[in-house]
């Protein structure tokens, strides 16, 4: 029962992230069990999962369905995020090894090369080194309640694939606040370390946020220059 939850969960989170099922699809059940070859019951069991992520939601006689977000939502969840994380940075300062601060810094050099210009540019690697980068600063904060709290606002970069959203200023600003945040970390500064995720989060919202912004029409008010 266990194993075919996760692989329930694994095919529909991944499947998610990846855009295969757009936000408002609905997951039917029955169709879920077909495709994964198992019965509506770990299907049941992998939907309450993903609706604790956030990732989706289940509508009382409707069903579950991929969540959508507004841009109310994602402000909110964004500040909430931006609090936590920054929590977590803190508290990661003063616990924190030597190993994984080295681990930090490659990743460091590795996102870097993916998010460089070009042909080889590969930006769904960077998203990856970029979630194993956060998660050993939040492992390292080492707080059960911190990371069950984080966890269901984690998830929504991967799904908006935040970082092809990203002008090349946006990315260079991203880097620097990685090595920032390293830096802050190697010092054991809390305070610096709080204020590098702040201002990481926030940059990263309004980077989302500008990007679903419907564009400006222009104003047709005025006569045409002669």
């Amino acid at each position: 029962m266990t194993r075919a939850v996760d692989r329930v969960y694994a095919h529909l989170r991944d499947g998610i992230i990846a855009g295969s099922y757009e936000p408002g699809s609905r997951l039917g059940e029955v169709e879920i069990a077909e495709l994964t070859a198992t019965s509506r019951t770990p299907v049941r069991e992998a939907l309450r999962r993903l609706e604790m992520e956030s990732l989706v939601e289940v509508l009382p006689h409707r069903g579950a369905r991929v969540r959508s977000w507004t841009a109310d939502d994602l402000d909110e969840i964004y500040d909430l995020r931006m609090n936590l994380e920054a929590m977590a940075a803190s508290r990661a300062a003063r616990r924190i090894d030597g190993k994984d601060l080295d681990r930090l810094a490659e990743l460091c050099d590795l996102m870097e090369a993916a998010a460089a210009q070009g042909a080889e540019q590969r930006l769904d690697l960077m998203a990856q080194l970029n979630d194993e980068f956060h998660a050993i600063v939040r492992t390292a904060a080492a707080s059960s309640r911190l990371l069950s709290m984080l966890g269901s606002v984690i998830q929504l970069p991967l799904v908006m694939r935040t970082f092809h959203r990203y002008a090349p200023a946006d990315l260079a600003r991203s880097h620097a606040h990685h090595r920032d945040l390293v830096a802050a970390l190697r010092a054991r500064d809390e305070t610096w370390a709080d204020s590098v995720m702040r201002a990481h989060v926030r940059a990263a919202k309004h980077v989302l946020l500008q990007s679903l912004a419907p564009p400006e029409n222009p104003d047709t008010t005025q006569e045409p220059r002669r």
